[in-house]
């Protein structure tokens, strides 16, 4: 076993392990990050001010595919770093195999299903007239290449489990720096607008996926993936599917709402749509330290969990809200105190700026919560326990989200702010709900015993 390359994470220092994972993760998310957040900069400063609201509303529709397809990654990747913690190298390969596998047969279906839809997808949002056609010029390309995210996904996914988080950073750093290239080649150069932006996204998603598959074809360490035993194996798909489908379908929910929030705030024109759009990229930037940290603690508590040290699993997931909610908080504040600055690097329009401030300044601090929910979600994922986090996210996300929405715009107040603040409050529910899950389900339960 190759220890440069892998990580086993069943004895030694908590936190050490956990920084080491989660670093090279969190720079590997702020590259991903930049190509969408990329694409808006370019949109926002060469294009026109339509064109950054057609970018930012398509990132709703993007990700509830997306999700879908992330949210069954975390199936395998828990199946995968269990069998790696129990040092099962038979299932190891088998789960491998399988998992890639899954991965072409819905990289076709997912393309396929996006590229048809994007019409009815636009529709039901209410996107304005005067932002139609950009965004639907925008959709049709991500999701004709969108095989090359989900390939890049799941194969440095696979990577992750077993603890290795460095080597498919460096290609990812290497296509979001072409990704910025070819964004400004493509929109400056050749005048193909907001086309441009997305055949750079698509052309770098497919080098950063065949520099990882590569990775993984070549390599001779006990996670090598080989071609012709590429193969869905039943009981290790049920596996995955047991873990990756309530996640699945959580996040594809959560991602649907968001498009129902996106629809509210559609109504109020492209100034604050494109303001929106500003504020969630910010916003995703401050998610990233709970995103890494999140996944860091699902491979953490799988791989405990596989070699049965559940107290050691269950430090590990406190370890990781502490370290999350610190981080997060310190960014939030950057960002309250910095949030004309960081807006205006989008768009220069005065309306657009107002709006994403107000977006910001209103909404920030209340990640810290949204620390919790999802570390803690991930933690219980790496237990095998997929199905709680996903009636607790959905509740909260969505239904109670959609109640606040419904009630606020219709008999109380329809402004930008109000909509807005329909975040916070699912992100609030959430964490109530949930620790209250696990401290019954998994604490107390232990404590009686």
């Amino acid at each position: 076993m190759n220890k440069s390359k892998t990580r086993d994470m069943t004895s030694g220092s908590i936190p050490l392990h956990l920084v080491l994972f989660s670093l090279p993760l969190l720079l590997g998310n702020i590259f991903q990050l930049l190509y969408n957040t990329v694409d808006t900069w370019v949109v926002g400063n060469y294009v026109s001010t339509q064109a950054l609201a057609a970018v930012g509303s398509t990132t709703m529709i993007i990700n509830i595919m997306v999700f879908f397809f992330n949210g069954l990654s975390i199936g395998a990747g828990v199946v995968i770093a269990r069998n790696y913690g129990a040092k099962d190298l038979e299932k190891l390969h088998i789960s491998i195999e399988t998992t890639m596998a899954m991965t072409f047969v819905l990289s076709v279906i997912f393309t396929i299903v996006g590229v048809l839809f994007v019409g009815p997808m636009l529709s039901f949002m209410a996107t304005p007239q005067d932002v139609l056609h950009d965004a639907g010029t925008y959709l049709r390309i991500y999701f004709a290449g969108i095989s090359g995210l989900m390939l890049y996904n799941m194969a440095s996914g696979i990577l992750r489990a077993v603890g290795d988080t460095q080597r498919p950073l460096y290609f990812l750093v290497f296509t979001s720096l072409l990704n910025i290239v070819l964004d400004l080649a493509f929109v400056i150069w050749f005048h193909l607008g907001i086309a441009g932006v997305g055949l750079a996204t698509i052309i770098s998603q497919f080098i950063s996926a065949f520099g990882v598959l590569f990775l993984l074809t070549q390599t001779n360490d006990i996670y090598k993936l080989t071609w012709h035993d590429c193969k869905m194996e039943g009981n290790t798909l049920k596996q995955i599917l047991n873990i990756g489908l309530p996640a699945a379908i959580q996040s594809m929910i959560t991602s649907f709402s968001n498009a129902f929030v996106q629809s509210y705030i559609n109504v109020f024109g492209s100034a604050c749509m494109a303001g929106w759009s500003c504020y969630n990229k910010l916003d995703q930037f401050a998610f990233l330290p709970m995103q890494s940290l999140a996944n860091a603690a699902t491979t953490f508590v799988g791989q405990n969990m596989g070699a049965g040290k559940e107290e050691r699993a269950n430090q590990g997931a406190v370890v990781s809200i502490s370290m999350t909610v610190g981080i997060t908080f310190l960014i939030c504040l950057g960002l309250f105190v910095y949030a004309r600055p960081s807006t205006a690097l989008f768009s220069e329009d005065e309306a657009v700026i107002q709006f994403g401030v107000l977006f910001l300044r209103t909404n920030v601090f209340y990640l810290c919560f949204n620390c919790i929910n999802h570390v803690l979600a991930g933690a219980l994922r790496g237990r095998g326990d997929s199905k709680g986090p996903m009636v607790i996210m959905i509740s909260s996300f969505v239904v109670l989200r959609q109640i606040y929405l419904f009630i606020m715009t219709r008999f109380i107040s329809n402004t930008p702010l109000t909509v807005g603040f329909g975040y916070p409050v699912g992100w609030m529910a959430c964490c109530v709900i949930e620790l209250i899950y696990f401290y019954v389900r998994y604490k107390r339960k232990k404590e009686v015993q």
